[in-house]
């Protein structure tokens, strides 16, 4: 590959940021708030999840850093533990990530409809999130680098969003009146399981806010001096994130208050209106759009990597191993992913469900993923002194991290059985399917090649 189309630290870091700060942080902190019996269980909730995600950031950062190839977060369950596997998640994976382009669209699009077309039908907002998709289909199109730089751009715009409402916090008199205490006590008849549920169901949300980082070991191949950058750019990505998220939950319960933080889904526009009034939310929800298109970009540059390695792996066909050398695209590929969003969009009316059988699946994925890291550490135990990144508190780090992924499998499947039965029902399905389509054996490649093709002496 060019040396000029590969990703440097930047870059990849803005990618982490982007594949993580989506939509979540301004609508799903209602939905943790909703979930948690006080203040001190939410924000409880958002420190165990930070540190949860800082455990899986440094998880996958050696992960990515021992095994760095295209498609890498496919590639890492064929390596590990079974190809079936691999293809079994990383399908659902990827149907459930066109479905959150197609959902996250649509609430973007629900944004700048109410400030340009309202009272307009819901199809002005189909029409908006299908055109978003197709812009920065178009933009994939141009190549990596392109791709990049939008990026770039989009996620400085998101973080200033962020920023602005952190800014909040300086401006006391917006702040909210008769707020809930932050060490309002439990109600005395709550039981120790009552309290577990409450924090597990906060987590849930929590959780899916902070995900997606680990999408980031797909790019292995295509970033500078992989073995090095790739956890440095991981890391920072997290620890950014961390800060912010903390941050912003608490300019949402000092301006909103606690209450109206539960009841309410448009919470940042809230927050905005209080401080420069209606044209000032107006403003911000345009933002709020190209918040979403950050979001959108970096998901159609992460997903068709993950076509690639599977075609490569013959559970795809090879025509998905199709690839534009020059700007280094993966045209089939992004042409399938971006329709299958489009097509989805019509059927966004679903989206809820979608979204709670993706966060199931996705936390299945990351917890047998991270447990890769002890599969790899024996396996590739020569590369250690080669530039390998290696994670200080090992193992204490990825056990934490899987415990809690497993901890949130579990809450789904208490409160919404149907839905983790259908997401393992969904799982067995796939495992059987790629017994009947598989035509040969899988393409493993050896960590210390992939290593040494992407170090920079």
């Amino acid at each position: 590959m060019q040396s000029n189309q590969k990703l440097n630290l930047f870059s990849l870091t803005m990618i982490v940021i982007g594949l993580v700060i989506g939509m979540g942080i301004f609508r799903t902190a209602s939905d943790a708030a909703r979930a948690a019996l006080t203040p001190s269980i939410y924000f409880a909730g958002w420190i165990v999840g930070g540190l949860v995600a800082l455990c899986g950031a440094l998880t996958y950062a050696e992960i990515g850093s021992r095994y760095p190839v295209t498609g890498g977060y496919y590639k890492i369950f064929s390596y590990a533990y079974h190809p079936s596997l691999a293809f079994a998640l990383n399908c659902s994976i990827l149907i459930s990530n066109a479905a959150s382009i197609a959902g996250v669209a649509l609430i973007g699009a629900g944004y700048i409809k109410g400030v340009f077309f309202p009272g307009s039908t819901d199809a002005v907002s189909m029409a908006i999130a299908i055109a978003a998709i197709a812009l920065f289909y178009g933009v994939n199109v141009l190549g990596l680098r392109m791709s990049s730089k939008t990026q770039n751009v989009l996620m400085i715009i998101k973080i200033a969003m962020v920023l602005l409402l952190i800014a909040a916090l300086v401006y006391p008199p917006a702040y909210a009146a008769n707020n809930v205490p932050l060490t309002q006590p439990i109600d005395e008849g709550a039981s120790t399981s009552t309290i577990l549920t409450s924090f597990g169901l906060c987590l849930v949300a929590v959780s899916f806010t902070y995900g997606g980082y680990q999408q980031t070991i797909n790019f292995g191949s295509e970033i500078k001096d992989a073995p090095r950058t790739m956890p440095k750019g991981i890391f920072l990505g997290i620890g950014v994130i961390i800060l912010l998220y903390l941050l912003v939950n608490i300019a949402y319960y000092n301006i909103i208050g606690f209450n109206e933080l539960k009841n309410s889904r448009e919470i940042a526009s809230l927050v905005v209106g209080k401080l420069f009034g209606t044209q000032g939310a107006n403003v911000f929800s345009v933002l709020l759009f190209l918040s979403v298109l950050a979001y959108v970009n970096v998901t159609l540059l992460s997903n068709p990597r993950v076509m690639f390695a599977m075609s490569e792996d013959g559970v795809l066909p090879e025509v998905f191993q199709r690839r534009w050398q020059r700007r280094n695209v993966y045209i089939v590929a992004l042409t399938t992913f971006a329709a299958i969003a489009m097509v989805v969009v019509f059927f966004a009316e679903t989206f809820d469900r979608i979204l709670s059988f993706s966060i199931f699946l996705d936390s299945f994925g990351m917890a047998t993923s991270a447990a890769t890291i002890f599969i790899l550490r024996k396996r590739t135990k020569h590369l250690d002194k080669k530039g390998i990144y290696k994670m200080r508190l090992y193992p204490l780090m990825p056990l934490l991290f899987i415990a809690a992924y497993v901890f949130v499998c579990i809450s789904i499947a208490v409160t919404s059985t149907n839905i983790a039965i259908t997401g393992v029902g969904v799982m067995v399905g796939f495992i059987l399917l790629y017994f009947v389509i598989k035509k040969r054996p899988p393409k493993y490649i050896d960590p210390a090649t992939a290593v040494e093709q992407n170090t920079d002496d």
